[in-house]
């Protein structure tokens, strides 16, 4: 049986941790390489990184940061943000991330995916979704949530399966910081389309918030908030998770 994840995201602009809700009022959340060594030395199973500030801003992602994480970090490492092109994809993979995740522009040309995929590996191409929800379902979101596309999230998801990726990194924009638990509905609706592991993102508060994502099909989740403001530890999360049946690396 394959292990649950835990995936402590690190959401990066110009070198520090930051965190909002919505994807808004950004705080400062400390360094990402210091960061990430303390999750990997909680138990984290591995670490995600977006660079939320490189696509609105029309740039590439600081690959600086991406190589000062690896020198700390023994487990896999996702990077997203600023991805364009392949070559984008190949020089994030080069400074040390395992896998890559891209959202706006495999929106404005799904040919991308494959291209990744098919260069790297599906092992190694991550489609991020940001989803908002709306009077017709789910809305996918571009621009670090800024702007709505009129696709509807769970056709890309599976568009997006076609074309190759190895794992779709879902969020909720309704429900990114504001602790309020994930969404169970967008999570189980994604999850029974598509046979590639979906991680659910956005809303944690608590290791129950968790396991009720893992029981609406997610195969990992993400959390930022409660990790970085110390409500609790990975390890605690896992210690909870296993007691409740949950099949975790301890």
């Amino acid at each position: 049986m394959l292990t649950k994840r835990i995936i402590p995201c690190l959401d990066v602009a110009n070198g520090r941790v930051v965190k909002g809700i919505r994807f808004q009022g950004l705080r400062d959340a400390g360094d990402p390489a210091e960061r990430a060594a303390l999750y990997e030395e909680q138990g984290a199973d591995e670490i995600v990184i977006l660079d939320v500030a490189a696509t609105p801003a029309g740039r590439g992602h600081q690959h600086e940061t991406v190589r000062q994480v690896r020198r700390v970090l023994s487990i896999p490492l996702t990077i997203g943000g600023g991805v364009r092109t392949a070559d984008d994809a190949a020089a994030l993979l080069e400074a040390g991330a395992d896998k890559v995740s891209v959202n706006t522009a495999a929106v404005d040309r799904p040919e991308l995916l494959a291209e990744i995929s098919q260069r790297f590996g599906a092992q190694c191409c991550v489609l991020a979704i940001d989803a908002r929800q709306d009077l017709e379902g789910f809305e996918v979101l571009v621009q670090g949530g800024r702007q709505g596309t009129g696709k509807d999230a769970l056709a890309w998801a599976q568009q997006a399966q076609d074309l190759g990726v190895g794992e779709i990194l879902l969020t909720s924009w309704d429900r990114d910081g504001t602790r309020s638990g994930y969404d169970l509905e967008l999570t189980g609706k994604v999850a029974g389309l598509v046979h590639v592991p979906v991680i659910a993102s956005g809303g944690a508060n608590s290791a129950e918030h968790i396991k009720e994502a893992f029981e609406a099909g997610a195969d990992a989740v993400l959390a930022a908030s409660i990790f970085h403001d110390g409500d609790t530890t990975v390890g605690d999360v896992k210690t909870y998770l296993a007691e409740q049946g949950v099949v975790v690396r301890r």
